[in-house]
C-alpha cells in the first residue's frame, strides 16, 4: 500500500502547526511569507493532497453540489452544466449530475437521491415537475437554485423567453413574412409557456391573430419532434411562409420537414431557433436564432449556491438574462 501523507506529516516536516498548514491551504494571510514558503516546499515535496472527507468534517459540508437536467445530450443543458461544473471547481466543489431524460417522475426521484447523498445544495434546470411536488421536495434541501423555473423563496436564474419570441415574431413581420407559425415545447416547460406567450402577444401587438391551427407542440424537443411537427403544420396550413420553433433542435427538424415538403428555406419558408446551439451556424442553410450564454446560467447558478452556502437563504434573488437575435441564412 502507497503511504499517503497527512496534514500532521506535512506540519512535522516543515516544523510548524497543523493549524498553521491549514492557513498556508487555505491562504488565510496569517502566517509570515517565509513560513509559507516553507510550508508549500514540504506539500509539494511530500506531494500532500488535502482529504475532501476531513474537510467536510471541518466544514459540516460534503462539498458537493446536485445538478439536475431534463437531458443532457440537448447542447443548451451541456453548456449550462459545463458552466456549473468550472464554477464549482474553481470553488472546491464537485458536482453529481442527474440527467432526467425529460421525465418527471425520473426528476423526482433524482432529487431524492441527492438528498440521501447529503449534497449542499441542488441546482435544477428547467424542472417538468407541478409547483406543489416541486415545492415539496425543494424544501427538503438545504439550499436550491432554479433555472429557467421560478419557485416562492427560492433564488433562479431565466431567460427572457417572452421577449426573446417577441423579437423574433417581430424581425420576420419585418422581413416581409406574414404567415408565421410556431412549433410549441410542452406546457410543463417554463421556456416553453415563456416562448408561446411571447409569439401569441407579438402576433397581437402586430394586429395579427395567431390561429390555433398555427402553433403545433412538438411530441419532443429534438430534431425528430421538430421534423413532424413542421410536417403537421405545414400541411395544416401550406400558406405559412415563416416557423418560430421552441429551439435550435426543433429548428433543425424543421428544416429537414422543408427539404422533404420541397420548401425552399429562406425562400418559401423562414425558420428560426433559439438558444444558437454550436450547430446552428454549421448546417446549410445556416440558423437564425436567439442567442443566449448557457454557460453563464451555469456559472451565475453556481454562484447564487455558493452564496446561500455562505450566507444563507435568506432573500431570494431573480437574474433575468435577455438572449440576442443572431440572423443568418435560415430567416434573413
Amino acid at each position: 500500500m502507497s503511504f499517503r501523507p497527512t496534514i500532521a506529516d506535512v506540519a512535522r516536516e516543515a516544523g510548524v502547526s497543523r493549524q498553521t498548514v491549514s492557513r498556508a491551504l487555505n491562504n488565510k494571510g496569517e502566517i509570515s511569507v517565509e513560513t509559507l514558503r516553507r510550508v508549500r516546499e514540504v506539500i509539494e515535496r511530500l506531494d500532500y493532497r488535502p482529504s475532501s472527507i476531513a474537510r467536510g468534517l471541518a466544514t459540516r459540508r460534503t462539498l458537493t453540489i446536485g445538478l439536475v437536467v431534463p437531458d443532457i445530450a440537448n447542447p443548451f443543458f451541456a453548456d449550462i452544466s459545463r458552466g456549473a461544473d468550472d464554477a464549482a471547481h474553481e470553488a472546491g466543489y464537485s458536482l453529481l449530475l442527474c440527467n432526467t431524460v425529460e421525465d418527471s417522475r425520473r426528476e423526482a426521484a433524482s432529487l431524492r437521491l441527492l438528498e440521501q447523498r447529503g449534497v449542499d445544495g441542488v441546482v435544477l434546470c428547467s424542472s417538468r415537475l407541478p409547483e406543489d411536488e416541486l415545492a415539496d421536495l425543494v424544501n427538503h434541501h438545504a439550499a436550491a437554485v432554479l433555472v429557467n423555473r421560478k419557485l416562492a423563496c427560492y433564488s433562479s436564474v431565466c431567460v427572457d423567453d417572452a421577449w426573446g419570441a417577441g423579437v423574433m415574431v417581430r424581425h420576420l413581420l419585418d422581413s416581409g413574412r406574414r404567415t408565421i407559425g410556431c412549433l410549441a415545447g410542452p406546457p410543463i416547460s417554463y421556456s416553453g409557456k415563456e416562448r408561446a406567450r411571447g409569439f401569441a402577444e407579438a402576433m397581437a401587438a402586430t394586429g395579427r391573430q395567431s390561429a390555433p391551427a398555427l402553433t403545433v407542440r412538438c411530441p419532443s424537443l429534438d430534431p425528430e419532434g421538430g421534423r413532424s411537427a413542421a410536417a403537421a403544420l405545414l400541411a395544416e396550413r401550406p400558406d405559412v411562409d415563416a416557423i418560430v420553433c421552441h429551439n435550435d433542435l426543433v429548428a433543425l427538424g424543421a428544416l429537414h420537414a422543408c427539404a422533404e415538403l420541397g420548401r425552399r428555406v429562406p425562400q418559401d419558408v423562414a425558420v428560426a431557433g433559439a438558444d444558437d446551439i454550436m450547430l446552428a451556424a454549421l448546417v446549410t442553410p445556416s440558423l437564425t436564432t436567439m442567442r443566449i450564454d448557457r454557460m453563464a446560467i451555469g456559472t451565475i447558478a453556481l454562484q447564487m449556491m455558493l452564496d446561500q452556502l455562505d450566507e444563507g437563504m435568506e432573500g431570494c434573488t431573480t437574474q433575468v438574462l435577455r438572449p440576442e437575435l443572431v440572423v443568418r441564412e435560415s430567416a434573413p
